[in-house]
């Protein structure tokens, strides 16, 4: 097996947040020596370049930029299909993994792990279930439930009581979702119910067991209020996404539950003009007061609320939102990995991992336009074609 040489470039340790020159070497799809003086069978000149391991955007929806625009005029297979060119395009922005916060089945994972298409590593969660009348829930006053997406492939996600809640967690399962996403407040976007609590503690409860009985990663609750995602954590949920509102008792039973924040702050902070009442200046603020509480944060866009061309935006709103540079490229990687469970596998550039790997110009830790910094990028060892 030949062993690729990169030579000549500076490397970031997510550990220590510094910058070191080093080379790199991948035999196959892992990093097999990190440290000076290496040699190789075929060498890439990265001098005056910064390596970085691969993104990782742990909520973001692939197939949902052109079906929920247009969800009765489309025929059914352009939802997976319209995941051809996003999957293109996040891997081009050197994000290797994401988390697709639903809108994706299995048959869009099974093409990328076969090479059908070129795209990020995907983990599932099919559907966000959730009780009547609750953010997946599409029912019309006329019409009565509408299906918009009528495809077997995505399950019925609502459930009412402890024991609905196991049996949708099992209709995921049978669908080949990794993880349970479940809405327990309203929409943002919409600007309704972002305060609500639509689950009782018992559903709550019965959703985190049930995912881990039938072996699931966890459960990602949406969770914009403060009393959704203090009940999230307490019911041992794995992570709270976006949390644009929380306080002091929220964070601390997040704290004490060792449950994660993916805050998705580009919903408030990359048009801050057009975002609903008070979530600009609260969301950046909530984010703080999680990191100050010892809550552990990993980086998801929920794009296609923004552009997936713009998802390396989010890590620059963690730096600003109080990570810093350094602490919002570890939330974008080894922090991200460790949220999925992967972090054995991926998330730092160290002997043994995978070699996914993003080249910046230049090799600074500058955030603010960091799209147009990438160079190349290598997913499990290959280098893609797209950057």
């Amino acid at each position: 097996m030949k062993r690729l040489l990169l030579t000549g470039a500076s490397v970031f340790d997510v550990h220590s947040g510094r910058v070191a020159a080093a080379d790199v070497t991948v035999e196959g799809d892992r990093i097999t020596g990190v440290g000076p003086g290496l040699d190789g069978d075929e060498a890439v000149d990265c001098a005056g370049g910064l390596l970085l391991p691969g993104f990782i955007d742990c909520h973001t929806h692939v197939c949902l930029a052109q079906t929920m625009r247009e969800p009765f005029r489309l025929p059914r297979s352009a939802r997976p299909l319209s995941a051809v060119p996003v999957l293109r395009t996040l891997l081009g922005l050197g994000i290797t993994t994401v988390r697709d916060a639903w809108g994706a089945d299995a048959g869009v994972r099974i093409a990328v792990e076969r090479g059908w298409i070129e795209g990020p590593d995907i983990f599932l969660s099919i559907r966000q279930v959730c009780t009547t009348g609750g953010l997946g829930d599409h029912w019309g006053a006329r019409t009565g439930p509408v299906d918009f997406f009528g495809d077997p492939s995505l399950p019925d996600p609502v459930f009412d009581g402890p024991d609905a809640a196991r049996a949708t967690v099992r209709r995921m399962v049978r669908a080949g979702a990794d993880w349970i996403k479940v809405t327990a407040t309203g929409s943002l976007v919409a600007g309704r119910g972002v305060h609500d609590v639509q689950l009782t503690d018992a559903e709550l409860t019965a959703l985190v067991d049930e995912a881990a009985r039938q072996g699931r990663r966890g459960v990602m609750v949406h969770a914009h209020g403060a009393r959704a995602a203090e009940a999230a954590a307490r019911a041992g949920a794995r992570s709270v996404e976006h949390g644009t509102f929380l306080d002091e008792s929220a964070v601390a039973a997040m704290a004490e539950a060792g449950t994660w924040l993916v805050p998705t702050l580009s919903c408030s902070q990359s048009v801050p003009a057009e975002a609903p009442d008070g979530a600009a200046e609260a969301h950046p603020r909530s984010v703080r007061m999680a990191v100050e509480a010892g809550v552990p944060v990993a980086m998801g866009t929920d794009n296609p609320v923004r552009p997936h061309t713009e998802a390396l935006r989010e890590i620059h709103h963690l730096a600003e939102a109080g990570l810093g540079e350094a602490g919002a490229l570890r939330a974008a990687t080894l922090d991200a990995a460790r949220l999925l469970g992967v972090d054995g596998d991926r998330g730092e550039i160290a002997e043994g991992k995978r070699a996914d790997l993003v080249l910046l110009t230049g090799t600074d830790l500058r955030l603010d336009a960091l799209n147009t910094r990438i160079r190349t990028v290598w997913h499990n060892g290959r280098r893609t074609t797209t950057a």
